[in-house]
This record gives structure tokens, sequence and C-alpha cells, in this order.
């Protein structure tokens, strides 16, 4: 008996079943504090965004590749244009132009520094090049990018032999900051705490092997139930009249669904310690055969 009850609790150790009904169930319960969660997690990623995070703007300046010596009456002249284009774009972001705009500046930074707030584009089947500068100070971000191109053009003509590019757009220093962006990190930091606070209750869920009522105990030790030890006597008095109405089915759900709604409620200190107190008394007690009424099939 004792090899046949090891193997079947064995048996049971080895497989994991998820009620998804009764998890769906679970996370319902607690939608006051997913809500809660989802509110502080979306205030701290708001408060941060907005007070803690240094706003970055930006200024853009324009290049336009195309001198006036090239003309454009043949395929292979505007690929001629295309290419410088290309061949630019590596210039401008070179260490000599850097080192020349942080001179004439006097900027207290690296060229590398200096280089990571640089960005430049072309946009497709141009020849205009963008020159696009990231600062905390909109002024000095449009100050960077108007000499960045000016710089580049003399360099160029000097060092490429080429008519230098046409400065065609100055920065501006009236935008917006670009970064952060308070709304998005918001939106992201209360879909953080949504999924935290349901990731945990999940979790407690799986690992919770507390038995509570009869349905536990046949779920889960794979034994059948021939009767309860009542608490006190009004709740067996009471699960006596149900079970001669209703029957042993319906007392059940009942008992389920009351159950429930008392854990919602929290029961009170007096009835845990009683609770704790007989599952410690019959856990001392009872071996695996003598488990209190229960019959093994």
């Amino acid at each position: 008996m004792r090899g046949y009850v090891m193997e079947r609790e064995q048996d049971f150790d080895n497989e994991i079943e998820i009620d998804l009904k009764d998890l769906f169930l679970e996370i319902i319960s607690y939608w006051q504090w997913i809500i809660l969660v989802t509110i502080a997690t979306g205030a701290v990623a708001f408060a941060i965004s907005r007070f803690m995070i240094t706003p970055m703007y930006e200024s853009t300046s324009e290049l336009y590749v195309l001198s006036k010596s090239t003309s454009i009456t043949s395929l292979a002249d505007i690929q001629t244009g295309t290419s410088l284009t290309n061949d630019y774009i590596v210039v401008v972001k070179g260490r000599p132009v850097l080192d020349q705009v942080i001179e004439n500046l006097n900027l207290n930074e690296s060229y590398k520094t200096l280089g990571g707030r640089v960005t430049l584009d072309n946009p497709s089947n141009s020849r205009v090049l963008n020159i696009t500068v990231t600062d905390p100070d909109p002024q000095m971000a449009k100050t960077i990018a108007d000499e960045i191109a000016k710089v580049a053009s003399a360099y160029i003509a000097e060092k490429m032999k080429q008519d230098p590019p046409t400065i065609i757009q100055s920065g501006y220093d009236d935008g917006g900051a670009v970064s952060p962006n308070i709304g998005k990190n918001t939106v992201i930091g209360a879909f953080a705490g949504a999924f935290l606070s349901i990731a945990v209750i999940v979790v407690s869920y799986l690992f919770n092997d507390t038995i509570i009522d009869t349905e536990d105990v046949e779920k889960k030790l794979g034994m059948n139930v021939l009767g309860t030890l009542p608490l006190d006597e009004s709740e067996d008095d009471g699960e006596q009249g149900k079970g001669r109405k209703h029957g042993r089915g319906s007392h059940r759900k009942k008992r389920k669904k009351k159950r429930k709604n008392r854990q919602r409620h929290r029961q009170s200190s007096h009835q845990r310690r009683k609770r704790a107190h007989l599952r410690s008394h019959l856990s001392r007690k009872m071996n695996l055969q003598e488990r209190a009424l229960c019959f093994i099939w």
C-alpha cells in the first residue's frame, strides 16, 4: 500500500495542470491591485521623463551638393552628384571638420562626443545633405549645425578640389524638444507595471500548493474524500441542511463560492489561527495511510 501511495504521489508531482478558468478568475480577483500598480508605474515613468531627463533639441542645416559647374543634362552628371553626396557624408563627420568646429566655437568636448550628436541624412533621389545636431540648448544646436555646414563646405573646396557645396538652409532654434517622449514613456511604464503585476499573480498561483477544500485534496493528492471535519457547529449545521436539500454537488459549488467570497473580504484572525492550528495538528499526527476521512481508490 505504501508503495502504491508513493507511486501515486510521484505521478502527481510529475504532472502540472493549469486550470485556465481558475487562473483567469484569480487574476480578476486582484483587479484593484493591477490597476493600482499600473497607475503607479505610469506615474513614476511620467515623473522621471518630465523632471529627471534633460530635454534635447534638434536643429538642421542643409547643403546642396550639385555645384554651379556641374550640368544636369545627362544621367552621368546625376550619378556623379549622388556619388559626391556619399563622399561628403564621410567628410563632414570626419575629425578635421569637427575639430575645427570645436575650436571655432570654443566647445568643451571631444570630437567623438560631438560626432555622437551629429546626424547626417541624404534624402533618396536628391543631392541634399541634412546636417542635424542635438543639444540641450536649442540655440546651441542651431549654432553648431550652421558652423559644421560652413566648415565642411570650405574643407571640401580646399581638400577635394571641388566647388564648395551651397548652404541652402540654416538651422532653426524654435522647434520643440525631440526627447524624451513623455507620453510614450508613460504608456510603456503603465504597461510594464500591469505586466509585472499579472506575472506575479500567475507565478504565485502556479506555486501555491495549499490545500483549502476537498476539491484541492482530490486534485493535488489524488484522493477521494468521504467526509470533512467542520470548524464550528454552525458551519456543520449549515452543511447538513444544504446536503439534505440540494445534494452533494450543489453543496460543493455553493461552499466553493462562499469560500471565494470569504477570501476576497479576508478571514478574521481567529479563523485563520484556528485553521492553521488544525492543519498543523493533522500534519503531525497522520501519515500517508491515515489521512483524515480519505480513502484511496
